[in-house]
């Protein structure tokens, strides 16, 4: 491995510390969103806070491929309580801890100031910034997968031998396992990782043990990879592969393309362009590809290569540092800290926006208030679409004194998300016997036309027997307020 001899900070911890405490800090800064919850953490608030009995009988039917997330963090709101802080500092620390592994990945093949400066590019790099404080196991994800890069830099690099080699590359299969079991797509890791060893020329030991660790870890992950796909249903939603989604993907590699070329992969040598340049490419592509038979491609699913694009801005910016030190020596010790000041700044609205309910598309908390000031003891309360019950879900005294008119069985009791509602006749029949009814349902804009037969029948029975009274749209949702024209 070539040795970079660039000075860097005098303390060398300073590396992996400043790039911790860096993230760290974004994560805090707005960590609450002014007290809104969207859809997506709504779902991980609400099955943190059943029984471990209840979320495993959930995972039947539905979000196999999030169960181990649930658990732990029906363990952390178990500990520390149900707050927007429990749900998302998993998250905030996960990126941190990231960081650090970038930060070392980065001082082993490129120097200390390649390590400080992918380690805080990780953090500050828009999608970083999304999942930063999003109470989803993405993060945790990207953790993982930057631990076990770490791992196998530094199995690469000093080539231990005898136990102390397969103590490593047992924790590197576990680690993977560990994030397949997260969210199985993060198994597009190891294409990217023998992309590496095929660039550094490993001989045929280093490629037997990790074919045994990578084996492993998908042996390990496949029933779950099965089961979950049995629940294929909950990704319907995700819009076929276009064009336009690959725009995306092409600034990442315009971005990482300097770092690229400025230490680039070189046969036989472990550089952080030969770790980093696959880690970007190979997971994207591979998920592009499988979103041509099926679509899955969501950015948040290879999160983790973001640790790639950090590593080749970090190789990018340490070359700089060493091409300036024999002209300008005090000035070159200058040039990271001024990127990242001025990319800061240069962000700044980014950063601002991600950190505003209005970068998510609706708040089930805001909503939930609006139905607390508009209800009145007795009243009806409905949902369009029935997934839309996360609100009294996340804030069941906001619904105090409603009857839910159109739930047939619980959704902890029925091991769903949503619940189970009756049939179209017996809500109409119910709906039918009130005076008051609130609709909650998506603001305009966001609402689509309902499309099952149980919410068509909800809006026919409120269009032709009830008059609008009031009406508030807040944050992507939609509180209605009916009264019964007889």
């Amino acid at each position: 491995m070539t040795s970079h001899m660039s000075t860097g900070p005098r303390r060398p911890y300073l590396v992996w510390l400043l790039p911790a405490l860096w993230t760290l800090g974004l994560g805090l800064w707005g960590l609450s969103r002014q007290d809104s919850v969207w859809r997506d953490e709504a779902a991980t608030w609400q099955v943190a806070g059943r029984s471990t009995a209840e979320i495993w009988a959930m995972l039947g039917n539905v979000d196999a491929v999030h169960g181990l997330y649930y658990l732990l963090m029906h363990g952390l709101f178990e500990v520390f309580g149900a707050s927007t802080t429990t749900l998302r500092l998993p998250s905030v620390l996960a990126c941190a801890g990231a960081a650090v592994c970038v930060a070392l990945i980065g001082r082993r093949l490129a120097g200390p100031w390649a390590g400080i400066a992918a380690g805080t590019a990780l953090g500050l790099l828009p999608a970083v910034q999304f999942y930063l404080q999003e109470g989803r196991p993405y993060a945790l994800v990207a953790a993982g997968v930057a631990l076990s890069t770490l791992l196998l830099v530094s199995l690469l690099g000093n080539r231990p031998a005898g136990r102390r080699t397969r103590t490593r590359w047992t924790a590197y299969g576990c680690l993977v396992l560990l994030c397949a079991l997260l969210n199985w797509l993060s198994l597009l890791a190891l294409p990217a990782h023998a992309a590496t060893l095929w660039w550094v020329r490993v001989g045929r030991g280093v490629w037997a043990r990790w074919a045994v660790a990578g084996a492993g870890a998908v042996v390990g992950a496949l029933p779950l990879v099965l089961f979950s796909r049995g629940q294929s249903d909950q990704v319907s939603w995700i819009p076929p592969l276009t064009w336009h989604m690959m725009i995306g993907p092409a600034l990442l590699l315009v971005v990482g393309a300097p770092g690229a070329w400025a230490d680039r992969p070189t046969r036989g040598r472990v550089s952080a362009a030969a770790v980093g340049l696959p880690l970007l490419v190979v997971p994207q592509s591979a998920l592009i590809g499988i979103s041509l038979a099926q679509p899955l491609f969501l950015d948040r699913y290879v999160l983790f290569s973001m640790v790639g694009l950090s590593l080749l801005i970090g190789a990018g910016l340490g070359a700089a540092v060493r091409a300036a030190r024999p002209r300008l020596p005090r000035a070159s010790a200058l040039l990271v800290p001024g990127v990242i000041a001025v990319t800061t700044l240069a962000l700044l609205p980014v950063e601002l926006a991600k950190r505003d309910p209005a970068s998510r598309v609706d708040d089930v908390l805001r909503v939930a208030g609006e139905v607390a000031r508009l209800k009145r003891d007795g009243d009806a309360v409905l949902f369009v679409p029935a997934a839309r019950r996360d609100t009294a879900l996340v804030s069941p005294a906001a619904f105090a004194g409603l009857a839910d008119v159109a739930l047939a069985d619980a959704p902890a009791a029925s091991g769903t998300l949503k619940g189970e509602e009756a049939d179209a006749a017996r809500i109409r029949a119910a709906l039918l016997e009130r005076r008051r009814v609130l609709l909650v349902t998506d603001a305009e804009g966001v609402a689509k036309p309902p499309g099952a037969r149980r919410d068509q029948v909800k809006a026919q029975v409120l269009r032709e027997r009830f008059s609008v009274v009031e009406d508030r749209q807040v944050r992507g949702r939609r509180v209605t307020v009916y009264e019964r024209r007889d």
